[in-house]
């Protein structure tokens, strides 16, 4: 099965692949006409399609079915978490987490950050990589870095949750999470979240969890966090 991206796509009958998936396409893959193509469009859309003009940089295709919510996540998950130092484990995070299932991403930036800058249209190009690596349709909305102090006072739907590694009360997931309801996950940078941020986070309504009794790199409890939320609802 051979996925390509098409974000535009939408309702057409008939479509032309970009240059870059015209290439794949036709000079990498050797496709032809006739030969069948799944098109995907990252927000859901599944489109079963043929060949009809297999131009290396226009490659025009027929569309003959389409499918929707290919792939889009049981639940409404939104994960701010600081980038790495080494990026590589960050880009590790990403990859995981569109396979796993998650809405929207946000590069978090904190007092103890080592890497306040990320680049954005890389990071596009690794989850939707992921996405069509693991057959989804549905690659999560790539926000662009922000200051913690900044996004912990955005408006937000559901719960609200910090995972830090300092001590005090903390519940697990499974005692927040509920059916349709969204959920929002802060998690801090190699140094962990300041004192101070961590009472900012509180007072604005964040809930502190717990990811476990092991203390988790950034990337990796990025990815227990994911998967938990994804894991708890399938019991909904």
């Amino acid at each position: 099965m051979h996925l390509f991206y098409a974000p535009e796509l939408s309702a057409e009958l008939e479509f032309t692949l970009s240059p870059e998936e015209s290439h794949h396409a036709i000079r990498v893959l050797r496709l032809s006409s006739g030969n069948e193509i799944i098109l995907v469009n990252g927000r859901g859309g599944w489109y079963h399609t043929k060949i009809t003009h297999p131009d290396p940089k226009a490659c025009t295709v027929e569309i003959t079915k389409v499918l929707s919510d290919i792939g889009k996540p049981g639940h409404e998950l939104r994960i701010a978490i600081a980038p790495t130092k080494q990026i590589d484990r960050y880009e590790w995070f990403l990859e995981k987490a569109t396979e796993i299932g998650i809405s929207e991403v946000i590069p978090l930036i904190c007092e103890h950050s080592e890497r306040k800058d990320v680049k954005t249209d890389r990071q596009m190009r690794i989850v939707i990589a992921a996405m069509k690596q693991s057959l989804k349709a549905f690659h999560p909305v790539i926000r662009e870095p922000l200051a913690f102090r900044k996004f912990i006072k955005e408006s937000t739907n559901g719960a609200k949750t910090i995972a830090h590694c300092q001590n005090g009360e903390k519940l697990w997931l499974n005692e927040i999470i509920k059916p349709n309801e969204p959920i929002t996950i802060l998690i801090g940078p190699e140094g962990d979240f300041s004192g101070s941020e961590i009472t900012e986070a509180t007072e604005n309504g964040y809930q502190p969890i717990t990811l476990g009794s092991s203390r988790l790199r950034t990337e990796t409890a990025g990815v227990v966090a994911c998967h938990t939320v994804s894991w708890l609802s399938r019991e909904f």
